[in-house]
């Protein structure tokens, strides 16, 4: 029997409009795994944020965060997998933000803890809506100068505010092979958001050593969003939910039921291969 590993997306895929899973999905994918389905999911989310949207689902997977610069195991919080900027690499990123006066959030190992930090003086709407939905997380760290913003090992930049102030950066950093960097509009809201990690953070590169980990033959993904390409073009089969954007459902191999209408757990029980 060919082992198979399944991959969704969680914003706009698995989760619902109201940030969280279905009840019946939760139910589907906690018995599939639990019978033996090679099962996890990709996401720009950090494991902290992922974990609060994925309540109930089960912790004994691998799961792939910051758009596949890690892979952690979420029941522990241990890294399986991880890519890192060099210095001369973020030390670049810091020059490109400050000459376009962006202010960016960042995420970093400071202590050997994980923190996320921004200038308390330079919130936008974006970047407080940021903050709203994550009350009480204990990676936030609010500063009040550059020289603090940039400490630590930083390994992920988030910049959050209007297109036309973002798309210089991601211009810049678009082309240069040493980054991976994307820019798209908030799911259901009017700001964009630049992320810039290392080249070789992306989901699909983390879909790879999770087949590798798991010695599977073959991959199948679903997703909703232009940022889930890569990840369709490594997969064997990949499905698209029908609120997905029409870039994306011209790649699939067929379209699913909506997020809202628990399209990835139904194509799942009708169709996953299980190993017990």
């Amino acid at each position: 029997m060919e082992r198979i590993l399944y991959v969704t997306d969680l914003d706009g895929t698995l989760l619902n409009r109201r940030d969280s899973i279905n009840p019946q999905s939760i139910e589907i994918i906690n018995d599939l795994v639990s019978r033996g389905m090679l099962f996890t999911y990709a996401t720009a989310r950090s494991l902290v944020s992922a974990s609060v949207v994925t309540a109930g689902l089960s912790t004994d997977i691998p799961v792939i965060a910051y758009n596949g610069a890690f892979i952690f195991h979420p029941a522990t919080g241990e890294i399986l997998s991880q890519e890192r900027f060099c210095q001369e690499e973020t030390d670049e990123v810091k020059l490109v933000l400050d000459r376009q006066d962006i202010s960016p959030l960042v995420y970093a190992f400071i202590d050997g803890e994980e923190k996320v930090s921004w200038i308390r003086e330079r919130e936008n709407d974006g970047i407080r809506r940021y903050l709203n939905n994550r009350k009480g997380d204990r990676r936030l760290r609010p500063v009040e100068s550059r020289e603090e913003l940039y400490r630590g090992d930083m390994f992920y930049f988030t910049c959050i505010g209007e297109k036309e102030e973002l798309a210089p950066v991601y211009d810049i950093f678009v082309k240069d092979r040493r980054y991976h960097c994307t820019i798209q509009q908030e799911l259901y809201r009017p700001e964009f958001w630049c992320e810039i990690m290392p080249a070789r953070a992306t989901k699909a590169n983390a879909i790879q050593k999770l087949k590798a980990i798991w010695n599977c033959s073959k991959v199948i993904s679903f997703g909703d969003a232009v940022n889930d390409i890569p990840m369709f073009q490594v997969s064997d089969e990949a499905y698209a939910v029908e609120n997905a954007v029409e870039e994306l459902k011209a790649l699939a191999s067929g379209i699913i039921d909506s997020n809202e209408n628990d399209g990835v757990a139904r194509w799942l029980r009708e169709h996953a291969v299980i190993e017990k």
